[in-house]
């Protein structure tokens, strides 16, 4: 039910059949995201995700709205730190029409200077929003204190001046230079057939031909201990985070299974801790961020500011715990079951299977079929669990924190920070 193939322009493409849907849904993902802009174009990736929305050559930004809404159609994009993915969702007998606009913007978007401005304007109050999230801001500065002086520990939307100053010959350069078929995939899903869309998707390729993704350096080993930022917040956002394994390695089974005992479920020893046990936050979590060169695990909480000592030592008492001890049977069977059924229910629609598809063609060079992934995410044993806990629990470990503190109200030492 999973094809792939690279069609002569160059663009990659994966489809997948669902032969009951009734929808398609089509992806263009393109291999470049924040880590891949030089330092003073930082944000460039983000505002082309704003400004392809504005219109093509053929399409203004009314028409393009008017055509997805008259069929009822699904159409967004986003930004991350190493892809960008504009996609579409409608009725399979529309998959024309997806094509048309998706690849209108994707190979001729305007770019125009109005527009420019006027989404510049958009992106600094976001930027602004995202700075009135605590929450969020902790995390970010938890990123940057992993992977300091590293585009991986940079916003993706981009610094206030960065943007600001960004000019149209910049975006138009920078985009010139990354949407280009090669490095490009196109992930469709529903009903469909392949060979309509390949051939499809091929004679609507228009643009700078060739391209590949771009390179990339590794983040350096040091990290930034600690990171504070001061805030009148009545709760304090906290995230501890240790650097981790990269998204090709084979023990990214073992860390997931890991991270929901962690803090990743309902049953996880921090929410059970933290929360059930002794009431001291509303909110905690964990994660994973894998990335091509690097990775990570993080913790977060926030907690009213007379409970941060307490939280912090749960939570170093937990990672010493795990590292020395691992997860138990039970915890095992629980984290199992719990990511089989997450892989299967979130491939209910053809918009997750697109999502799926392209982002693992994308990211991995490959796509497997969802019940090999959930064959090996069975087939992970204690060892293995015990093995990646013992070495997260002794990697540089960062921490960050947003709230009414300071730097010097933590001891870095005490905390196994560095």
């Amino acid at each position: 039910m999973i094809r792939t193939e690279t069609l002569p322009s160059g663009l990659s493409l994966v489809t997948e059949e669902m032969v009951d849907a009734r929808s398609v849904a089509i992806g263009f993902w393109v291999g470049t995201g924040s880590r891949d802009e030089p330092a003073p174009r930082a944000g460039a990736s983000h505002f082309l995700e704003h400004l392809l929305f504005k219109g093509s050559a053929s399409r203004t930004a009314a028409d393009i709205a008017e055509a997805v809404d008259e069929v009822g159609g699904d159409f967004n994009a986003y930004t991350t730190k190493e892809y960008t993915s504009f996609y579409i969702r409608l009725l399979a007998e529309d998959l024309d029409l997806g094509l048309d606009i998706l690849s209108d913007i994707m190979w001729e978007p305007a770019l125009a200077a109005d527009d420019l401005e006027a989404e510049r304007r958009v992106i600094l109050d976001e930027i602004l929003m995202h700075a009135d999230e605590p929450a969020e801001e902790a995390a970010e500065l938890c990123a940057a204190a992993l992977f300091p002086d590293h585009p991986l520990g940079r916003e993706v939307l981009g610094e206030e001046e960065t943007v600001a100053s960004l000019t149209v010959g910049e975006v138009r350069e920078f985009f010139s230079v990354h949407y280009r078929p090669g490095n490009i995939v196109a992930g469709v899903a529903g009903h469909l057939v392949h060979e309509r869309v390949a051939e499809g998707l091929e004679r609507r390729v228009r643009g700078e031909p060739g391209g590949q993704g771009p390179k990339r350096t590794p983040p350096g080993r040091v990290v930034e201990a600690l990171r504070v930022t001061r805030r009148p917040t009545e709760q304090a956002h906290l995230v501890l985070g240790c650097r981790g394994f990269d998204r090709h390695d084979s023990r990214r089974y073992a860390v997931a299974v890991l991270n929901h005992a962690l803090g990743g479920g309902l049953s996880s020893r921090l929410f059970q801790e933290i929360r059930e046990r002794r009431g001291l936050a509303y909110s905690v979590w964990s994660d994973r961020m894998a990335f091509d060169d690097a990775g990570a695990l993080i913790v977060g909480v926030g907690t009213a500011p007379e409970h941060v000592a307490e939280v912090l030592d749960v939570l170093t008492d937990a990672l010493a715990v795990l590292g020395e001890e691992g997860v138990t049977d039970r915890e095992l069977s629980i984290a199992k079951g719990n990511l089989r059924a997450e892989m299967l229910l979130s491939n209910e629609d053809s918009g997750a299977r697109m999502g799926r598809i392209g982002a693992s063609l994308l990211l991995h060079g490959e796509v497997r079929e969802v019940e090999e992934v959930v064959a090996r995410v069975g087939s992970v044993t204690l060892d293995e669990v015990r093995a990646v806990a013992a070495e997260l629990a002794a990697a540089p470990r960062v921490l960050s924190v947003v709230g009414p503190f300071d730097a010097s109200d933590f001891d870095a030492a005490a905390l196994g920070l560095g």
